[in-house]
């Protein structure tokens, strides 16, 4: 067996790049034209995994429509990328905290001073996602779970993130939510990596070399938050948290709020903002403010009508 060391020296993402060798020699200029050209490579990268983004976002809906949450985890740049998506989506989409989680290796303080070391745990992963509440059972599921919780049927998805696609505390939280039934997806930058053969969908952007060697908070750090945007977005379109590019879950809870939600009802359905502000102040809900003034029906209508379209907007205008 090659040590960890002669590994990690073959994979694609610690490779030198030929083309930035005397980079330290070059103009400012140059330089930083060396790096934007480089980090233009990086959507084609990305858009020869689209049909595994694709299938992933669509996996991941279903499992939230029975319950399931989704859950980041990661170590270093990649643990720092998942919780940003994560914090991201309460404000954007008005969604709990809850639903969709970012775990980093080394805990909280980890996204603001460096622990790299605690990567290198695979019990740490097991444990950190166990301690989070993984595998809470599906709502049309029965519960079978034994003593530690392993075995429960579960419509949680973990997606594992790392670069190299051998992160030790990555491959130990996809084999603890392998045992909770959990769908598991790997995002890495390299081609058939150990990570990908432990979950049951692969996402692998080829970003190739870096810039600086070895350095994936570049063009794979890159990658990452472009295929993270992809899938919560994604997941919420398809969750109903949007009426085509409108962001209907807003709740306006403060002015500016307010405002944006003002302007959504006033674009959904070509009322004036006077009406809207109306619509608003009664529903309480711009889902149902859209309903109301759509098919001028009562607040108390509209919202039984969102209900039975399970809170889809699209659906609930249907005739």
């Amino acid at each position: 067996m090659p040590s960890p060391d002669a590994q990690t020296a073959h994979l694609l993402t610690e490779s030198p790049h030929p083309r930035s060798e005397r980079i330290d020699e070059l103009s400012t200029l140059d330089m930083v034209s060396l790096m934007n050209e480089e980090d233009a490579t990086v959507a084609g990268a990305v858009r020869q995994e689209l049909p595994a983004i694709a299938r992933a976002i669509d996996a991941i809906a279903d499992r939230f429509g029975r319950g399931g949450r989704l859950f980041y985890v990661g170590a270093g740049t990649s643990g720092r990328l998942g919780v940003l998506d994560a914090s991201e989506c309460p404000p954007t989409f008005s969604v709990p905290p809850s639903l969709v989680q970012g775990l980093i290796a080394g805990g909280d303080a980890a996204l603001r001073r460096s622990s790299e070391h605690s990567e290198d745990s695979v019990e740490e992963g097991a444990h950190a996602l166990e301690a989070a509440g993984f595998g809470a059972p599906a709502i049309s599921e029965v519960s079978r779970s034994t003593p530690s919780g392993v075995g429960t049927a579960t419509a949680d998805t973990l997606v594992a993130i790392a670069a190299s696609g051998r992160t030790p505390y990555c491959l130990g939280a996809l084999a603890k939510a392998r045992a909770f039934g959990a769908l598991t997806v790997a995002l890495t930058c390299v081609p058939s990596s150990e990570m990908a053969g432990l979950a049951d969908l692969s996402i692998a952007p080829l970003t190739g070399p870096e810039v600086l060697t070895g350095s994936t908070r570049m063009k794979a750090g890159t990658a990452t938050k472009m295929v993270l945007n992809m899938i919560s977005t994604g997941v919420m379109i398809r969750t109903g948290a949007t009426l085509g590019n409108l962001m209907v879950n807003v709740q306006p809870t403060n002015a500016k709020l307010k405002d944006r939600a003002q302007r959504i009802v006033m674009a959904a359905t070509g009322c004036d903002q006077l009406r809207a502000a109306e619509l608003l102040a009664e529903a309480g809900s711009v889902k149902v403010a859209i309903v109301m003034e759509t098919l001028h029906l009562s607040c108390a209508v509209a919202s039984a009508r969102l209900e039975q379209a399970r809170g889809v907007v699209r659906a609930a205008l249907l005739p």
